[in-house]
């Protein structure tokens, strides 16, 4: 990142957690937890103990970092290396985000950054302009690809709450600060749960691994009452509702599937979990038990927005509630060949232009690799 790039943006940075020192607070069980930070242009520090608010605040304005992270697991000593930490348990934490839904808008709001030249221009292969292939996508994400999130998060709680009766007041969603949403589990009977035994739940989230038998089809003698109806609960009822769609569609889709036989059976429950029924978190993020996760109420450097609670996912509009930084006009460089929209207002497409934009659309543009200070 250039130098005056640099500057501007911890500078933002730590203008926006001197006013809003407010959002920034140790989560329940301080002493306990590990924490984190990761500056601008250089690597992470962690195994980082605080016990206070005071304590955040002082970090934050003393090392402006550019991200901030608290770990889900709870140790005797968090301060100490990894192997003399002493695990007691873990929040169970997911990771839903846009760029796992393969959704088709994606490619009209991702663009390229070629690593030899600099050039910003809209998806392709190679760079245009020095015809490098070492590329960098970028991704402006639409409010399409946050209703898709959204989506996935409210089956995900479904799924939570009547398959493994969790209580949802034990459930907290949280907009990441980037492209998706963070759903943190507490007070739990999973929070004991080891990676192993979270891999597994993380299989029957996402539907993988299915088994013909468990819905119905019985290798050597298939029987027709066997087979999942959609009155159902849990998965059966999912998946009667995916392959049947009505009642009285579902003794001719029986039929069809003894048809085709067993390993076409096996091949559909697998594309279901994969295409339709499946919920589509990132596995690696909920299995790890030693993660540092990024802190609520922090920013987060890919877009400059903030990382923040969601009372109601249904209403929440990031690119508005979590766009928190100050309006002040900032002269830029831009290079977007792609439309966004923050705070209820349309920027780009630009070409190498040199403009005045609020002081938040700057600093998530040069967070995107999209622009520079001019």
């Amino acid at each position: 990142m250039l130098e005056n790039n640099l500057k501007f943006l911890e500078e933002t940075f730590k203008q926006y957690y001197f006013d809003h020192f407010d959002l920034i607070r140790v989560p329940d069980r301080s002493t306990e937890r590990e924490y984190g930070y990761k500056k601008f242009n250089s690597g992470m520090s962690r195994h980082i103990s605080l016990k206070t608010d005071k304590d955040l605040h002082l970090l934050l304005m003393t090392n402006l970092p550019s991200d901030v992270f608290c770990s889900n697991g709870y140790y005797s000593f968090p301060n100490l290396p990894m192997t003399e930490k002493d695990w007691k348990e873990a929040d169970l934490i997911f990771d839903i985000d846009a760029k796992d839904l393969n959704l088709p808008c994606r490619k009209d709001h991702t663009c390229i950054k070629c690593t030899s030249c600099g050039e910003v221009s809209l998806l392709q292969d190679v760079c245009p302009k020095c015809k490098s292939n070492k590329l960098d996508r970028l991704s402006l994400p639409c409010q399409n690809c946050i209703s898709g999130v959204k989506k996935e998060v409210l089956n995900l709680v479904k799924i939570l709450t009547t398959d493994l009766r969790i209580d949802d007041k034990n459930i907290r969603i949280s907009f990441s600060g980037n492209e998706g949403f963070h759903l943190h589990v507490t007070n739990s009977s999973y929070n004991q749960l080891g990676s192993k035994e979270r891999g597994d739940l993380i299989d029957y989230i996402m539907f993988r691994r299915a088994i013909p038998e468990r819905f119905g089809f019985k290798k050597n003698n298939p029987s027709r009452s066997s087979f999942p109806d959609l009155d159902d609960p849990g998965w059966s009822g999912r998946v009667a509702k995916d392959l049947f769609g009505s009642k009285s569609k579902r003794s001719k889709g029986i039929t069809k599937i003894i048809s085709d036989g067993y390993p076409v059976y096996r091949q559909r429950l697998e594309e279901m979990g994969k295409n339709s029924i499946g919920v589509k978190i990132d596995p690696n993020v909920t299995v790890d038990i030693h993660r540092i996760f990024r802190l609520e109420g922090s920013l987060n450097s890919k877009s400059g927005l903030a990382k923040l609670a969601c009372e109601n996912i249904e209403k929440f509009n990031p690119y508005t509630e979590a766009c928190l930084i100050g309006d002040e006009p900032v002269e830029i460089s831009a290079n977007s060949p792609i439309e966004f929209r923050l705070k209820n207002r349309g920027f780009g497409p630009y070409t190498n232009e040199k403009i005045s934009v609020p002081k938040y659309a700057a600093a998530y543009m040069l967070c995107k690799g999209i622009a520079n200070l001019a």
